[in-house]
Order: structure tokens, then C-alpha cells, then sequence
């Protein structure tokens, strides 16, 4: 009995030791983050004023690849045939922890740092999804790991992916067919927000298309029976479409942007393009409904006796979510607490919530319990959904704007260039570091997140929606 009783407390003993280790080199990543926050304020205000589109982001990639750099990663540019892709590491053995960076910008949403609308440069880009504060936070949250595995204190590999083009051609998509996540153990993802949570709902999987119609050219007077019209299809084709929208589920999305029909009135044009893009909660419902649009775009080219071409752009899958990570991000949310703000900060937001006509209530500030994943989740997409199908993947969402801002809006890029936007880049690198410490620290852990994985994902075999050939970085596509 008291060999047991010796043997109990000997566990008790080192259990604690293990916890209070634990414990200091989360403190520890802390105080990194809070030593690096004027460091990774700038860089984010750098990224934040380059204003850079999907696939032309030079001066974003270099701002953060240099930074990594600097701070003792090898760094490897332009990864996957992509020049503003690159993957900065630390560390060597497992596990092999991965963290996600975005960087790119929205066309047109060029914004200046005050509470209304007011372009910085007039139809330029602007970062109204708040990937100015991704990459920064994710790396910021990198290099707190890596100062303890340089201290000795954690054993594995660090690995932050620069990651280009989530805002239009998907460019994850092509470093996972690249191979990239391939030995990776667990990947990190965050994403700015309106609210501080765990993100456990799956967003939708989606796949973009153009469709080009091809007919006669004549002229639209004299002998309009001469030609065959690019337009009229295109016509048809939308009008199918709209029909259509009827008679499909209410977790469907169907979204098209025509590109050109036309050059003049006088001309039947024989030339006509259309961008199409379509959605669901799962990518098999998704399939159909693509088939589906397929068809009537040969439909409508029978109809106006053109000829018509469907081209694939890329599409993503939904989120795998990985609720196992999720409950420890949720402890550790839960230990940071919610973000404090200045009564100046509150006034900023509440005059962008009236000028966006949302209810004024100003900053929400709480952590809430863990949401129950749906079953068919709205919202937006993501090529962090064709990552979690590849290696399991935590994903966290931290507040960077006033709740009920219009998402990909100049709201969005305003408080993201001041220290609201400021604010949610540490916390999410907090948070990031302390489930990566809990990563490094607790195989068993891990274990059970890989488990997880496997068990949700089955025996689906992953293939992504990407077209054959190299990425399509000097696309016309607009």
C-alpha cells in the first residue's frame, strides 16, 4: 500500500512539474509576442499599405519572408511554381507543426484609417479581409515557438507557409499538390474577424469556372442573319442559370461576374465570357450542381449556334474540422481572456457601425463556449479546406473589426490598419503560440488530433479542383 501510495505521488510529482513547464513556456511565448508587438505592428502596416492582389504579392511576401529571415528560418521563396509562395522553418525531428499566412489584397477597397468610407488611392486594392494582420500574427506566433526550440525548451520542427492568392485563385491548392503538407503532423490557421472563438463550422466548398462562347461576327443592321451571337448565348446561359436557382437546395450558391459580351451595339458579337462560380456545404453536392451548369452552357450555345468552352480556375474543398485541436485553442482562449479596448477604440467602431448602418453596440469583447459544428454551415470559402483534407487542421478566428462590419469592405481594411486591427494580430498569435506549445508538449495530444482526421475523413481519397499545367499567375482573369 505504501509502495502505491509512493509510486501515486511520484506521478503527482512529475505530472506537475510537466504542467508547470507547460505552463511556463506558454508565459514564455507571451512575453515573446508582447516584446515582438511593435515588430510585427510595422510589418503589418507594411503589408497593410502595399495593397497587393492575389499572385502580385512582391512586396507583402518579401516584407515577411526577409522578416523570417532574419529571425533564423530557412526560408524557401517561391515554392509550388509561385513567386510570392514560400515556407519558412526551425527546428528539425517531429512533430512537425505547421502554421498558415495569407497576404493578398481585395481589388478596389483602398481605404484611409478613419471611420467612413474615404479611399486611400482611388481604386486601389485594400485589405478588406484583414490579411495585412494574418501573416503577421501566424508568423509573429512562429517565432515565439521557434525562440523555444532554440532555448532548448521544445523539441520538433516549426513551419510557417507564406501563402498567396486565397482572395481569388486559391494558391494553396497548388503547394498541397506540390507536396508541401505532406510530413507536416498538425496545421495552425486564423482568421480575422468580428468575434473571438474556436472555428469549427466548415464553411462552403466551392468551385469557379469561365465559360467562353464563340460565334460569328456581322453587322447588327444590315445583315444580322449573317451572324451568330456570343451574346445571345451568354444571354440564354444566364437565364438558365436564374431558373435554375429554384430548384436547387437553400445550402447552394450560385455567383457569375460577365466579363465581356460585346464591344459595340452595331456588331453581333462573336465573342462572349462569363466567370462563374458555384457553392454548397460539401463538395458532393457541390458536383452536380457543376455538371448541371455545365450542361446548360452547351445548351445555350445549341440555342444561339455558337460554339462554347468550359474552363476549370481551381476550386477548394469545405473545412474537415478537427474538434479534438479546437477544445485545447478553446483553453487556451479561455486562459488569455478577452481583448481589452480603450474607450477611443469603442468610438471608432461604433461610428463604422453607423456608417455601415449596423447597430451600434461598439467592440464585442467575450470568449464563448465552443459552438457545435453544423452540419451545413454557411458562409464563405476557403483553401485552408483543401489543407485540413490533407493533414488535420486548428482554426481560430480573432476579433480585428466591429461586430456586424460588411466582410470584404473598406470597414474591414480601416480597422485593420489601427490598433483594433493591432489588438486581435497579438491575441491570435497568443493563442496560435499556446496551442502549439500544448502541440510540442503532449504527444498523446497529437495522437488524438491525427485520430480525429482519419476517422472523419474515411476513405476519401483527396484530389484537388485544380486544373492540369502551372498556376495561373499572369491570368487575365478579373
Amino acid at each position: 500500500m505504501k509502495k502505491k501510495l509512493l509510486l501515486s505521488s511520484m506521478f503527482l510529482l512529475v505530472f506537475n512539474m510537466g504542467v508547470k513547464a507547460q505552463d511556463e513556456i506558454k508565459e514564455a511565448v507571451q512575453a515573446n509576442i508582447d516584446e515582438s508587438f511593435e515588430a510585427l505592428t510595422n510589418l503589418s502596416d507594411q503589408i497593410w499599405a502595399f495593397e497587393e492582389i492575389a499572385f502580385q504579392e512582391t512586396q507583402s511576401a518579401a516584407a515577411l519572408s526577409d522578416y523570417a529571415e532574419s529571425l533564423g528560418f530557412k526560408v524557401t521563396r517561391g515554392v509550388a511554381e509561385i513567386p510570392t509562395a514560400f515556407v519558412a522553418e526551425y527546428g528539425s525531428g517531429s512533430p512537425v507543426i505547421g502554421i498558415l499566412g495569407e497576404f493578398d489584397a481585395l481589388p478596389g477597397l483602398s481605404q484611409n484609417k478613419v471611420p467612413y468610407k474615404s479611399p486611400l488611392n482611388e481604386g486601389a486594392p485594400g485589405h478588406g479581409c484583414g490579411h495585412n494582420l494574418f501573416g503577421v500574427a501566424s508568423l509573429g506566433a512562429a517565432a515565439a515557438i521557434k525562440e523555444q526550440i532554440e532555448n532548448g525548451e521544445l523539441q520538433g520542427t516549426i513551419r510557417f507557409y507564406g501563402t498567396p492568392a486565397e482572395e481569388k485563385f486559391f494558391g494553396k491548392l497548388w503547394m498541397v499538390r506540390a507536396g508541401l503538407f505532406d510530413d507536416v503532423d498538425v496545421v495552425m490557421d486564423w482568421h480575422p474577424g468580428a468575434e473571438t472563438k474556436t472555428a469549427v463550422q466548415k464553411g462552403l466548398a466551392l468551385i469557379d469556372f469561365q465559360v467562353e462562347f464563340t460565334g460569328q461576327a456581322a453587322h447588327a443592321s444590315s445583315d444580322p442573319w449573317n451572324g451568330r451571337s456570343a451574346g445571345d448565348a451568354l444571354e440564354l446561359y444566364t437565364t438558365g442559370i436564374n431558373y435554375y436557382r429554384e430548384h436547387v437546395k437553400p445550402t447552394v450558391r450560385i455567383h457569375y461576374h460577365i466579363q465581356t459580351a460585346g464591344e459595340v451595339v452595331n456588331v453581333v458579337p462573336d465573342y462572349s465570357r462569363i466567370w462563374v462560380r458555384v457553392r454548397d456545404s460539401s463538395r458532393e453536392g457541390l458536383i452536380p450542381v457543376y455538371e448541371r451548369i455545365q450542361a446548360m452552357a452547351e445548351g445555350a450555345a445549341i440555342m444561339a449556334n455558337v460554339d462554347y468552352k468550359v474552363n476549370l480556375i481551381s476550386g477548394v474543398h469545405e473545412v474537415l474540422i478537427n474538434r479534438t485541436g479546437s477544445a485545447a485553442m478553446q483553453k487556451n482562449l479561455e486562459t488569455l481572456g478577452s481583448i481589452s479596448y480603450t474607450e477611443e477604440e469603442q468610438d471608432f467602431a461604433r461610428k463604422i457601425q453607423e456608417a455601415t448602418g449596423k447597430p451600434q453596440i461598439g467592440l464585442v469583447s467575450k470568449i464563448e463556449p465552443m459552438e457545435e459544428t453544423q452540419e451545413h454551415s454557411m458562409g464563405g470559402s476557403t483553401d485552408v479546406g483543401d489543407v485540413s483534407w490533407v493533414v488535420p487542421t486548428i482554426r481560430l478566428r480573432a476579433t480585428t473589426a466591429p461586430n456586424g462590419t460588411p466582410w470584404h469592405s473598406w470597414a474591414v481594411v480601416a480597422a485593420g490598419g489601427m490598433s483594433i486591427g493591432h489588438k486581435g494580430m497579438a491575441y491570435a498569435a497568443k493563442a496560435l503560440s499556446m496551442t502549439m506549445v500544448d502541440l510540442f508538449t503532449n504527444p498523446e495530444l497529437v495522437a488524438e488530433v491525427r485520430k480525429e482526421f482519419i476517422e472523419k475523413k474515411g476513405d476519401y481519397v483527396y484530389k484537388g479542383f485544380v486544373p492540369d499545367g502551372p498556376p495561373p499567375i499572369n491570368s487575365d482573369l478579373q
